[in-house]
């Protein structure tokens, strides 16, 4: 191997070994991790027309990609700091390498650290400076204890007036030699295509979530009514959900008030609780989806908290903070439903770290953009409240949109959501065909079923809600007495009598509507 690629690919080692001191760092003592806060700051800046592209497109393997890209950014630039300073090797004793790699790095990483956080308006962990300078310290050093040691194993070619000769190559042994070069990059170009391939739509070929036959789809559907905590969808900004100790965790209620108020965590939970049902929706959530879930969630009502700040009659709004930077406002009209509260429970258990630990809001007929996570600040205002999401475009007052997917027979993201295996062929016979419709608090009144691409259709049974604020379950029979290839189709009346609209739009920047179709082969066997 040549000597540059050699200390190039040494610093890449290096580099990896002070990632894997710094993430533990991050994740045990609350540390910063670089690709992190490179990843929050892309997210800060990325437009909503673009983010609801790849949230569509790539779901939850688009943040992780983009820190799998900001870790081998990261590696790369290990790689270039130990190849620039090659000089180094052979010429300072061992501890004035150590000191000479480990705050090059340091310098390097310091500065792109404060940069990145300059252009991040959320991070799960935001540090103070002094937390900052100390936790990127540890990382580097490591990176440069590795390579000093790796230099021992692999040492540079330093002081070597003149090589070895060679013996000339004939042409022919230069040109077989090329050629297998050439081949070695081709096949790693095509494997690495290959493996993108997989990565970002086939990882669920080779490694198949468990899920039941079509024959049980629609027992499993009626059981998975309610989502299990591990399997409620999240779409948030952070790759780290924000580890917040409910110790000294406070909640102040400010603003157009007349009683500012500071509620600490257990003056919150001997508040008169609630218990409910919401199902909750990403906006991003295409047709046919699976960023959509069902909990009963344990709270306190908004409108108590706010009854004892004694809000002034002119706040119109109410502005929710996240311990991640996050910011949100809703109207004043929705902060005072019944069904607006803050939650501290989620089927019963306290909140996970990734579902808003210690508080979250769970507000009635609005995407779970308008449902803040990690609550740190609740604030009443006398004006509209642009917040994080809607400053990149998206709607301000998000209501859902009327909808209603298949979730049996066919193969459709939703499936994974009750754990069915989706199948696209069935036999000649009474075929079951089931899903759930969503409108948020306005409900749901009817479900219609088509089996001939939307020329006719049929009432499906509908399951009463478990409230007015979750989706239902429905169901219909279907009869296919010859075989061939059948689209099916399903629309939802809302509660108000309006029907789903047929015109298909993309989530951005109100929500998908559309028709959720799926097409079926109707076999003999």
């Amino acid at each position: 191997m040549r000597p540059r690629l050699r200390r190039f690919l040494m610093g890449v080692g290096a580099g990896a070994v002070a990632l894997l001191v710094s993430l533990v760092i991050r994740l045990f003592f609350g540390g910063v991790f670089l690709p992190e806060i490179a990843v929050g700051a892309l997210v800060t800046n990325t437009p909503g027309t673009v983010e609801s592209v790849l949230v569509t497109n790539l779901q939850y393997v688009a943040k992780y990609s983009a820190l799998t890209g900001a870790i081998i950014v990261n590696l790369v630039l290990y790689g270039v700091i130990a190849y620039l300073l090659s000089g180094v090797s052979g010429r300072k004793e061992y501890g004035d390498r150590v000191g000479i790699y480990t705050f090059s790095a340091y310098g390097v990483t310091f500065i792109l650290t404060i940069v990145a956080l300059a252009f991040t308006q959320v991070l799960s962990s935001p540090q103070p400076l002094p937390t900052i300078v100390l936790t990127i310290l540890p990382p580097q050093l490591a990176f440069g204890v590795v390579l000093v040691a790796g230099e021992k194993f692999a040492p540079a070619q330093t002081g070597v007036l003149c090589e070895p000769l060679k013996p000339l190559e004939s042409k022919g042994a230069r040109k077989r030699k090329f050629d297998r070069k050439r081949r070695l990059v081709i096949q790693a170009g095509v494997a690495t295509a290959v493996a993108a391939a997989l990565l970002y739509y086939g990882v669920g070929l080779l490694f198949p979530k468990p899920g039941v036959s079509r024959a049980d789809a629609v027992t499993a559907l009626y059981q998975q009514e309610v989502t299990p905590t591990d399997q409620f969808y999240r779409v948030d900004v952070n790759i780290f959900p924000p580890s917040v100790s409910t110790d000294g965790w406070t909640l102040p209620v400010t603003g157009m008030v007349s009683n500012p108020l500071t509620l600490d965590y257990n003056q919150l939970l001997a508040m008169d609780s609630v218990e409910q049902y919401n199902t909750l929706e990403c906006v991003s959530n295409d047709v046919g989806g699976d960023l959509i879930s069902t909990a009963k969630w344990t709270g306190v009502k908004l409108k108590d908290v706010l009854s004892q700040a004694q809000v002034s009659p002119e706040a119109t709004y109410v502005v929710f903070k996240a311990a991640d930077g996050y910011d949100v406002g809703i109207p004043m009209a929705k902060a005072l439903l019944d069904g607006t509260i803050l939650a501290y429970q989620i089927n019963g258990q306290p909140l996970p770290a990734e579902h808003g630990y210690p508080i979250r809001m769970i507000v009635p007929g609005y995407y779970g953009m308008m449902n803040c996570k990690w609550v740190t600040s609740i604030e009443l205002v006398n004006e509209t409240h642009q917040g994080y999401w809607q400053v990149r475009g998206w709607a301000n007052e998000a209501s859902y949109q009327t909808g209603s997917s298949i979730v049996t027979p066919g193969a459709a993201q939703v499936d994974d959501r009750f754990g069915i295996a989706g199948s696209t062929s069935v036999p000649v016979g009474l075929v079951p065909v089931a899903g759930v419709a969503f409108a948020g608090d306005r409900g749901i009144s009817k479900v219609e079923v088509s089996t001939d691409g939307g020329n006719t259709w049929i009432p499906a049974s509908v399951k009463d809600p478990l409230s007015q604020y979750t989706w239902v379950l429905w169901t219909a029979d279907w009869n296919p007495t010859s075989t061939g290839n059948y689209s099916i189709a399903v629309r939802a009346t809302d509660g108000t009598g309006a029907v789903q609209t047929a015109v298909m739009n993309t989530p951005f920047p109100s929500g998908a509507t559309g028709y959720h179709i799926v097409d079926v082969g109707v076999t003999s066997s």
